[in-house]
C-alpha cells in the first residue's frame, strides 16, 4: 500500500515529511513529484512504510490534521491508471457515421 499526501506546502522536503509519518511507523520511501517544465513542488506526495498498520496509524492520525499551515488530505493512494490523449478511449475504438 501507498499513502497518498495531499494539499502540501510548497516548500515542504522529503526529509519534513519522513519526520511527520516516522512518528507512526518506518517510514520506507517518501516521493514528492515536481512540475516538469519548472522544477517545483506539485503539493502532494506519496509515502510508504513498512507495514499496513503503520500506514493506517498515519492516515488515521493525519488526515485532516494543520500542518505547515494547510490542512492536510491523507488517504490509501489508487493505483495510477493508464492516460493517453484520447480521454480514455483507444483511438480506433471511435467509430464513424458517414
Amino acid at each position: 500500500m501507498s499513502i497518498y499526501v495531499g494539499n502540501l506546502s510548497y516548500q515542504v522536503t522529503e526529509s519534513d515529511v519522513t519526520e511527520v509519518f516516522a512518528e507512526y511507523g518506518s517510514v520506507k520511501r517518501v516521493q514528492l513529484p515536481t512540475d516538469r517544465e519548472t522544477g517545483r513542488m506539485r503539493g502532494f506526495g506519496f509515502v510508504e512504510m513498512n507495514t499496513d498498520a503503520e500506514e493506517q496509524s498515519a492516515i488515521d492520525a493525519l488526515d485532516g490534521a494543520e500542518w505547515m499551515g494547510r490542512d492536510l488530505k491523507v488517504n490509501k493512494a489508487k493505483p495510477r491508471e493508464d492516460r493517453n490523449s484520447f480521454g480514455g478511449q483507444r483511438r480506433d475504438s471511435f467509430s464513424r457515421s458517414y
